[in-house]
């Protein structure tokens, strides 16, 4: 896309698949961030490295639950919550509705564990007409983050509307529960950072001159002075360390926070660190990142043992509880971009665990892995729905059995697997590794495994499993291309690293 058209609305259909992914990154990094967060919310700075000074590659990950709420491990708060319900609104509706978001907020606040201070003296209202305006004139303090950290389905719902629309849709839905305009300038800017990153991949032209006019415009006559906070504690100028002015409870330190974290890493883990790092409104603040961080580095971007494990509830407005995990999240993104649920291959031929490495390695179809004991930990290379969730041990990779521009990290995604294998099998599990058939995505890790554990060249790996699993198939060029070259060089540069 021509960059003078970057601005205009894009249907779901006509996005390439570095755009979806993206997109698809954007709803599951806000949940990650969230709920890696939550466990550190109010707390000071530091927290995080003290706890996990290495990556926890094994079990659940860093996905440990508690803090103030005792949430459950890799459960969101009600930041994802509220997320949630704007973007069950959205998808209903076909579009902002302001009775509908009403209904769906207030659905949700009345079992809410966890309610920001002015979203509660709103959402205790029956109507919605002036009721965040009250809430204002009695207590003022209502350009808190708690409208921001809600924000990515709109910014990926933005990616049909174009950014005028996207910036409009985000000042209606903050403006539902936060009186305060400033409250909405942030609300816009970081939804229309979303959408910008999804259509382009480029953070930093998200955050042009170009954005900062185009809310200030939609804000009116005081959009200029709105903007202007943000203009300066959004430049590359910003040191959390060394500012002094207000908490990231607030929407300004919120969002300049959480754009810090992206600007001074370079992938989304070390970005959801960085804002947890910070201290204070952690789990907001990560949450802001995430969806901002996954719409730059997309769904193959975010740690599997995250992506895996997030989890949490909403109560809809019919009184259902509905429990959203890793794949209701994604469809969630999709039916935001007009796509509808992912379609469910038929089952294919059932091919059972067999193990395929002395280690405690097997190898399964889906049908197949879905037999083996609670106690096998699992690596799927598919969508699995909730095969699984009784397994403790377990990761969900997104991987796509097509040429290499399906897979746009792809090397991080063999790496993680390969990292969740290793790591099972080091807690004493054995370690069954599937996709749909149980052929070519099952090779390409299994492969990829043998090559780092045993020191074997791709041709080895091969041979390997050929001669160990009888389903095994090489049909997808970019795998075996992919193998001879980027793996076996990753793996020559790390052997060479630890000598």
């Amino acid at each position: 896309m021509a960059p003078h058209q970057t601005h205009k609305a894009i249907e779901g259909d006509d996005l390439d698949y570095h755009q979806s992914g993206r997109a698809l990154g954007s709803i599951i990094g806000s949940a990650v961030g969230d709920a890696t967060g939550a466990p550190f919310e109010f707390g000071p700075g530091g927290q995080w490295l003290r706890r996990f000074p290495k990556p926890v590659l094994g079990g659940m990950g860093e996905m440990v639950g508690g803090g103030s709420f005792d949430w459950e491990p890799g459960e969101f708060t009600d930041d994802t919550q509220m997320a949630m319900a704007l973007a069950e609104s959205l998808i209903s509706s076909g579009g902002f509705d302001v009775d509908s978001v009403w209904e769906f907020f207030r659905a949700w606040y009345k079992e809410a564990v966890d309610v920001g201070i002015n979203t509660g003296r709103v959402l205790r209202q029956t109507r919605h007409e002036g009721a965040a305006e009250a809430a204002h004139r009695a207590h003022g303090q209502s350009a808190s983050n708690g409208s921001i950290m809600r924000i990515a389905p709109v910014g990926v719902f933005g990616v049909r509307l174009g950014r005028a629309d996207t910036i409009r849709l985000a000042i209606q839905q903050s403006d539902v529960t936060h009186f305060d305009r400033a409250a909405a300038t942030g609300a816009a800017i970081v939804a229309e950072v979303i959408r910008h990153c999804i259509v382009t991949g480029d953070f930093e032209s998200a955050l042009s001159e170009e954005t900062f006019v185009a809310v200030a415009h939609e804000l009116g006559a005081e959009g200029e002075a709105l903007v202007a906070p943000y203009r300066q504690l959004l430049s590359s100028n910003f040191d959390p360390f060394s500012y002094e002015g207000h908490s990231n409870g607030s929407a300004w330190v919120a969002t300049a926070q959480a754009v810090w974290a992206i600007r001074s890493t370079s992938n989304f883990h070390d970005a959801i660190v960085a804002a947890i790092e910070l201290g204070g409104d952690t789990d907001t603040v990560a949450a802001i990142a995430g969806s901002m961080a996954g719409a730059l580095y997309g769904i193959q971007g975010i740690p599997v043992r995250w992506t895996t494990h997030v989890h949490g509830y909403l109560t809809l407005p019919n009184g259902e509880k509905k429990h959203y995990r890793t794949q209701d999240l994604l469809n969630v993104a999709r039916c935001l971009l007009g796509l509808g649920n992912a379609r469910m291959s038929r089952p294919d031929t059932k091919f059972p665990a067999k193990e395929v490495h002395e280690a405690g390695v097997l190898a399964a179809s889906l049908e197949g892995a879905a037999d083996v004991d609670t106690s096998v930990a699992v690596v799927s290379l598919c969508l699995v729905a909730d095969r699984f969730v009784n397994h403790s041990h377990r990761r969900l990779v997104f991987l796509r059995d097509e040429p290499r521009i399906y897979n746009p990290n792809l090397h991080f995604v063999v790496r993680d697997a390969v990292d969740a294998v290793n790591a099972f099998l080091h807690e004493g599990k054995k370690v069954v590794v599937h996709c749909h058939g149980g052929r070519s995505r099952t090779a390409l890790v299994l492969k990829a495994w043998y090559m780092q554990h045993e020191n074997k060249t791709h041709d080895e790996a091969h041979e390997w499993l050929s001669d160990t699993w009888p389903h095994y198939e090489t049909w997808n060029d970019s795998f075996w291309d992919y193998l001879e070259n980027e793996w076996t060089a990753h793996l020559a540069s790390s052997l060479k690293e630890n000598k």
